[in-house]
């Protein structure tokens, strides 16, 4: 075993809660440890809607690229990926256009190690990967600019991602990034919002001796895309935006899609 595997050993701790891995755990994936999903049990035992929470914001993902993919989006920079699942950025965004570029950053040993299976692209495309931590952000666009034309527009999705923030670093982060992009390029964004629920869910996930997951005050979200355009049909429950179904199951995750002028 090199030097190498074995700090990557070290830094991937099984005996405490991740946050990557209870997300898989929601998401009902097997990437993750009995500690993680000890976790992800109670909080979802605080708060039974976690799990429709994850599962609706992996589908109002896959609508918004699709969306801007029918656009003539043809680029995407997706910032706290996450641990790879069915229908990643590029899966969706390739499946329409084919040529699309996909950047997946995360700061995450776990998700670096699984980043080749983010790294599949169909032939006249282009994926890479961001080893860097989403504050960073001239850091990450530079980086992401070696694979990323950022002359023509670019979708940033930042999903589910907030939350490791304060509220105004986060609204300061969302912006500087906005702020590289050019003209016409757009903002994906969802984050749970703040009801007695959700802090209670809080609550229970930082009880599992790792960084604090901060639920949203609406204006917190909102705040990140001031200066852009909201799009239809607005800022509201991410089951609500263009769903396929029928009887959507709400949830108090809310997001927005809007484009720089």
């Amino acid at each position: 075993m090199s030097v190498d595997d074995v700090e990557f050993r070290r830094r991937i701790r099984s005996d405490v809660p991740h946050s990557a891995r209870v997300w898989n755990a929601w998401l009902g994936g097997k990437d993750n440890y009995p500690v993680d999903r000890e976790l992800a049990d109670a909080v979802s035992a605080a708060y039974p809607q976690m799990v429709d929470i994850a599962r609706a914001s992996r589908a109002f993902q896959a609508r918004a690229i699709r969306h801007l993919a029918s656009l003539g989006i043809r680029q995407f920079l997706d910032v706290g990926t996450g641990l790879p699942v069915a229908n990643s950025t590029h899966e969706v965004a390739q499946g329409i256009t084919p040529d699309a570029r996909i950047v997946y950053v995360d700061n995450d040993p776990i998700v670096l190690a699984h980043a080749q299976a983010l790294l599949t692209s169909a032939p006249e495309g282009r994926t890479a990967y961001v080893d860097a931590d989403l504050s960073a952000t001239d850091a990450v666009v530079d980086e992401a600019a070696k694979t990323l034309d950022l002359s023509e527009p670019v979708a940033v999705l930042l999903l589910s991602t907030l939350g490791h923030l304060t509220p105004a670093d986060g609204i300061e982060v969302v912006q500087q990034y906005m702020a590289r992009m050019p003209s016409g390029s757009y903002l994906v964004l969802c984050d749970t919002v703040k009801t007695p629920q959700t802090l209670a869910a809080q609550e229970a996930y930082d009880s599992g001796d790792n960084p604090p997951y901060l639920v949203r005050e609406p204006e917190e979200i909102t705040g990140c895309a001031e200066g852009l355009e909201i799009i239809d049909p607005g800022f509201l429950s991410i089951a609500l935006w263009r769903p396929e179904e029928d009887d959507p199951v709400l949830v108090d995750q809310w997001g927005l899609v809007a484009r720089k002028p």
